[in-house]
């Protein structure tokens, strides 16, 4: 029977193409958009972890509360300590520590390689394969053992080897997939020994801000005696696997108890307030794009309501043109079921057809949001429409069907037979309904009020990040890495830095060069404590503080503008000049009220005493690490402060467009030999363009939803209008047979139009006052009830609120009395 239905449905809609396109588009864009939006969602926070039992696996977080640190890394010795000291809680607990190298290939040249140090339990306890040789074991990961005195001449026992595993891609792409590699160092007799290859896709998932390599192509078993080893060399990061029925909670417990007796024996870990957090990996990897995921799914779905509504009000039209027909059918014999049917028979079709379209779209559209897409969004590589988004979107065009189909079925359903047949005019049928199709107009418009106002705070936000000071001028800065050796001793690796800025300098239209470690935005920011002289009797005084090495000339080269005091001369570029510049930040918070030029600080910054550092001047704040947030206070020293070549982050500032520069600072570090390597060049707008690319990420996506609700919403209300006009034709021609004037008629149709308009805003309005402090994370100096934004867009809704009403009202006005009564 409702095959019949179906078929019935089908022929009905062939007979109206403009009704049927009109009504698949829409559907298509709110399917597509929430499928698109559902496959990031479903990617980044439902998705398992691809690890084994990965409910189970945790994040051991260092803190250090009294210094405001979070996320700091572990040292060895507390590795040693917290694993050992939990095993009631975890079946284990790993270690891992990130970077780049240099590595010979077998010409001799070298290549840069993404490189992880792990323990050797590793990869058993993530259940990461090894497809090819072996895992690590034990003895992969035996400390060197110490040189002992011998006589001299007397050979000393060679060191053991680094152990190494492969990733898939690196195998493939270096070796060929050749298993001869294993047991033998990389380049003949030079680098670790290959013994296993990783299975393909493996990947290293950490928050963005744990600056973790997520692919690494090399992973050493790291050789470090962990009982014995220095617990202020921090720089591991630690995964622990819960038993089965612990919970977080009762593992929190436990690591505290362990944290307690480690600050008892190391005091600086109790002066910094050291405390151990354990996070759930999943939440925590997801923690800061969680928000802004939600709120966009959140917008496609008020998308997927408006598509909705407008599509179940040109079926409410639809079935008021058709009552003549359902009545007739109604008096012979056709039951209310019956009709139900029909009218869901037509919203199913339209449904489906609406959802393999909107499943298309939303397929092009993933491929877009991985071209726009922010960098450090978890698994960006992993979003992509398996079978469970295949199931949300199936499951969408059912609950779209049902929602659009309901209230026009009911509606046919109910016809008054009587009443339909004796009506003679052609607007008949458009008699009844009224309330049904204004009240889901009045939904249209609230709900993309709501998302327009979504939309307007991420307009905001991103006018406020194109205000916001970074502390330098990034235009016209070409900026690049540069690997490569620079020397053993001091004076080689001085002379080696002040060569490659000369020759930078000697190249055309560069006005100055200059080098820093690390470079703002760039991330690899890492504190360092700083006191006064009340912290020597009480360590507690200690505050962090980001640092830096630079090149004399930074500031100079950076704009960066001089606050008071003056910047770093050649002079101060060497190890026995113990001075520093400070930011406007630090100086504020070390000297309130006073100028720091002259005075000193202590810094722990080259040994594990803190020592004395002059201030020379101070200089206006730099944007490290975000634009959206100030960061921590910063601290400058020289390049030479810790013992040269240590600033591996190039800048120069050019005459013209940086681009055009990067074939000559190639050829002429290629010129010096040296075996040197140029990473990363890129100009610094493009580093300043990704800070911002979180903000500009939501903003379009948020902005084209709305845009398309908008336009739904305006759609909708001009049929409703337009439908008001032709039901109340025989009216209108009797008020101007009356002498009602052309500009009476255009204020009625616009005022209904208006009156349906307001009462959706309002409804909006509070709406939005709640729904938009989720957003609160994804701002940028602006709040999620901004008045400037809620007037903005009811103002810009009123507009289009008259827009759509000018045309049905224009109609109204034009209308000619006489031939409105002979139509009718």
């Amino acid at each position: 029977m409702f095959l019949k239905d179906v078929e019935y449905a089908w022929r009905t809609l062939r007979r109206s193409p403009v009704f049927l396109t009109t009504a698949v588009v829409t559907i298509a864009l709110g399917i597509g958009a929430s499928t698109a939006i559902f496959s990031v969602t479903n990617a980044v926070l439902i998705r398992p972890l691809p690890y084994k039992d990965p409910n189970r696996l945790v994040f051991l977080c260092d803190d250090m509360r009294k210094r405001n640190v979070r996320d700091f890394p572990t040292s060895g010795a507390d590795y040693f300590d917290l694993r050992n000291g939990t095993k009631n809680m975890f079946e284990d607990v790993a270690a891992v520590n990130t970077g780049r190298g240099l590595f010979p290939r077998e010409d001799g040249t070298l290549e840069q390689l993404r490189t992880a140090g792990v323990t050797t339990n590793f990869f058993q306890l993530l259940g990461a394969k090894v497809v090819a040789g072996r895992d690590f074991d034990d003895s992969d990961g035996q400390p060197q053992a110490p040189q002992a005195a011998a006589a001299p001449g007397a050979p000393q026992p060679p060191p053991l080897p680094l152990i190494a595993i492969v990733s898939y891609e690196y195998w493939q792409r270096r070796f060929g997939r050749s298993t001869e590699i294993f047991g033998k160092p990389m380049s003949g007799n030079r680098g670790p020994v290959i013994v296993g290859v990783l299975e393909p896709g493996f990947e290293l998932l950490f928050p963005p801000d744990a600056n973790q390599e997520r692919v690494p192509d090399i992973w050493f078993a790291n050789r470090i005696a962990y009982d014995n080893a220095n617990r202020n060399q921090v720089f591991l990061r630690l995964i622990g696997r819960l038993k089965p029925g612990v919970t977080v909670d009762r593992a929190q417990a436990q690591v505290e108890s362990v944290a307690e007796q480690i600050r008892k024996i190391e005091p600086i870990h109790a002066t910094a307030g050291f405390y151990v957090r354990v996070e759930s990996m999943h939440s925590y990897i997801v923690a800061e794009t969680r928000p802004t995921i939600l709120a966009l799914l959140g917008a496609v779905i008020f998308l997927l309501l408006i598509a909705c509504a407008n599509v179940a009000n040109l079926l409410l039209v639809r079935a008021s043109l058709r009552e003549r027909e359902l009545a007739v059918r109604t008096a012979l014999g056709a039951g209310r079921g019956r009709l139900v049917r029909q009218i869901l028979a037509e919203a199913l079709l339209l449904s489906i057809f609406g959802t393999a379209i909107g499943l298309a779209l939303a397929w092009l559209g993933i491929h877009e949001l991985l071209v726009i897409a922010p960098a450090n969004l978890p698994r960006l590589n992993s979003i992509n429409i398996d079978i469970v988004v295949l199931a949300y979107t199936a499951l969408a065009g059912l609950v779209s069907a049902a929602i659009f189909g309901m209230a026009p079925a009911w509606r046919a359903s109910r016809p008054d037979v009587m009443e339909v047949l004796r009506g003679s005019g052609r607007t008949a049928g458009l008699s009844g309904g009224g309330w049904l199709r204004n009240a889901v107009v009045v939904a249209e418009v609230a709900l993309s009020f709501v998302l327009l106002i979504g939309s307007g705070l991420m307009v905001r936000s991103f006018i406020a990040l194109q205000h916001v000071d970074p502390g330098f001028d990034s235009r016209n800065i070409l900026t690049f890495l540069l690997l490569g050796p620079r020397g053993n001793q001091p004076a080689q690796r001085a002379a080696f830095m002040q060569d490659v800025k000369s020759r930078l300098a000697a190249i055309p239209g560069v006005q100055s060069v200059t080098a820093a470690g690390p470079f703002p935005l760039a991330g690899g920011f890492f504190p360092i404590r700083w006191g006064k002289e009340d912290a020597l009797a009480d360590a507690s005084k200690f505050q962090a503080v980001d640092n830096m090495q630079v090149l004399p000339g930074y500031f100079e080269t950076m704009r960066t503008p001089l606050i008071a005091g003056r910047t770093f001369t050649d002079a101060d570029n060497a190890p026995e000049h113990a001075v520093a510049i400070v930011d406007e930040a630090l100086a504020a918070k070390a000297f309130p009220n006073e100028s720091p030029v002259g005075k000193r600080i202590l810094v722990r910054a080259r040994g594990p005493q803190p020592e004395w550092v002059q201030i020379l001047g101070v200089v206006r704040h730099q944007r490290d690490t975000s634009l959206a947030v100030p960061g921590r206070e910063q601290i400058y020293f020289t390049d030479g402060y810790l013992g040269h070549g240590v600033a591996g982050q190039w800048a120069l500032r050019t005459s013209g467009d940086p681009a055009k520069y990067a074939p000559a600072v190639r050829a002429e570090i290629g010129k010096r030999g040296g075996r040197l390597v140029i990473n990363e060049m890129q100009p610094m707008d493009e580093l300043v363009q990704k800070a911002q690319s979180a903000t500009r990420f939501s903003l379009l996506l948020i902005g084209v939803f709305a845009t398309i609700a908008a336009l739904l919403a305006g759609v909708g209300l001009y049929g409703v209008l337009a439908t008001l006009v032709r039901q109340r034709t025989a009216e209108i021609g009797v008020r101007m047979a009356l002498g009602a004037a052309p500009g009476n008629i255009f204020q009625l149709i616009v005022g209904q139009g208006i009156k349906l308009s307001t009462i959706g805003i309002f409804i909006g309005l509070g709406a939005a006052f709640w729904l938009t402090r989720v957003m609160t994370s994804m701002l940028v100096g602006v709040k999620p009830t901004d008045p400037v934004t809620f007037v903005g867009i009811a103002l810009l809704f009123f507009a289009i609120a008259a827009f759509s009403s000018w045309l049905p009202a224009q109609r109204a006005a034009g209308l000619d009395p006489t031939r409105a009564f002979r139509d009718e």
